[in-house]
């Protein structure tokens, strides 16, 4: 995570240095969500039927190489190449692991196995920008490439060590099946459309309040302390979630985590101040910061024996569609309606998201 999160800011700076254009850039960036979204449902396929452990190590071992395409090869078409080679490696990779994470924790142990990841990410996606960032200032493009393709060297090294550990396939050639009939596991569509929610609301978070925060006047440093608010308080809700699943189960933390953040959203566009739209901020955070977790628990706990990977899969597939195709629509919001149409649009799909997890838990009870 930290190479992939750092190969977007050595890509995109490094091809500006070449005189690429923004929409060169924005092209090179599309080739980082490419492959997670076409090929991580067949990706869980090969997790079941094979197991973690060598999609784990083409993923990481891709990832390394991918970092050294621009080392060795300078220039704008190579980093494309690299691009696309680190999206694919990260298919490979993150629906492998978030796969094993579910397979070896217990039930009791699931949700909170899957903050801690989320925990790794986070400060992952904090170190990777970070050190890219000093690298290039230091040493430049090239080495700092080198640098973080010699990361992968070291989970490459302790699968190799350790890998035979991790268990093994556990599905069936004869165990085909198609994408509808998947579906047809009970409640499972009410997951996915969940978890594409929690991932909506932070992508447009993320993206919508710096815009927010220009046209109110905000500067730069103040729009960052604002959105870095969300991000420390997601930090924050992850190391409590375990005592909170102690005292709440994980259907109602999660009706909660969406009505909090629709309540963040709704008073965003009437507020101006750094120190308004920050705690503002520090709430949206608290919601949605534990929403991702507990979506991938329950996507897991509710997958067929034998298919949990191709579960995982699936709702990484639904994610990433739902990242192509929701800005545009919210795009079109803004144009036409301005930011305040925005924010009440997307507190309203948070709220449809804590009613509908009501309403499986609802069914769930009943059945």
């Amino acid at each position: 995570m930290a190479s992939l999160r750092a190969g977007r800011v050595l890509f995109a700076l490094n091809a500006l240095s070449l005189e690429a254009t923004p929409f060169t850039v924005g092209m090179l960036a599309s080739l980082f969500a490419l492959f997670p979204g076409v090929m991580s449902w067949p990706v869980g396929m090969l997790a079941d039927r094979f197991g973690s452990r060598w999609l784990l190590v083409i993923g990481t071992g891709g990832t390394g190489v991918a970092m050294l395409v621009p080392y060795f090869v300078p220039g704008l078409p190579a980093l494309f190449v690299a691009a696309g080679m680190l999206g694919f490696s990260f298919a490979l990779y993150n629906v492998a692991l978030q796969n094993l994470i579910g397979l070896i924790s217990s039930p009791q142990r699931r949700a909170q196995n899957f903050s801690n990841f989320g925990l790794a990410q986070s400060v992952a996606s904090f170190l990777g920008p970070l050190l890219a960032g000093v690298g290039i200032d230091h040493v430049g493009y090239g080495p700092s490439c080198l640098y973080f393709a010699l990361l992968s060297v070291i989970p490459v090294g302790m699968l190799a060590r350790w890998g035979s550990a991790l268990p093994p396939g556990t599905r069936r050639s004869s165990e085909g099946g198609s994408v509808l009939h998947t579906l047809k596991d009970p409640g499972l569509w009410r997951i996915l459309a969940t978890g594409s929610l929690v991932v909506v609301g932070i992508d447009l978070y993320l993206f919508y309040l710096p815009v927010y925060g220009h046209d109110v006047g905000l500067s730069a440093s103040a729009i960052g302390v604002v959105v870095a608010m969300f991000a420390a308080a997601a930090f924050v809700v992850r190391l409590v979630m375990a005592a909170m699943l102690a005292k709440l189960s994980q259907e109602r933390i999660l009706a909660y985590s969406f009505y909090i953040g629709a309540a963040g959203f709704l008073l965003v566009p009437f507020f101006s101040s750094v120190v308004t739209l920050s705690v503002i901020s520090f709430v949206i955070g608290l919601g949605l910061g534990c929403g991702q977790p507990i979506t991938m628990t329950l996507a897991f706990s509710n997958s067929v024996a034998g298919r949990s990977g191709e579960i995982m899969g699936l709702r990484v597939t639904v994610n990433n569609l739902t990242r192509v195709v929701v800005p545009v629509v919210f795009g079109s919001i803004g144009t036409l309606f301005g930011m305040f149409a925005v924010f009440g649009v997307i507190a309203l799909l948070l709220g449809s998201g804590g009613l509908l997890t009501q309403e499986r838990k609802k069914s769930a009870r009943d059945g």
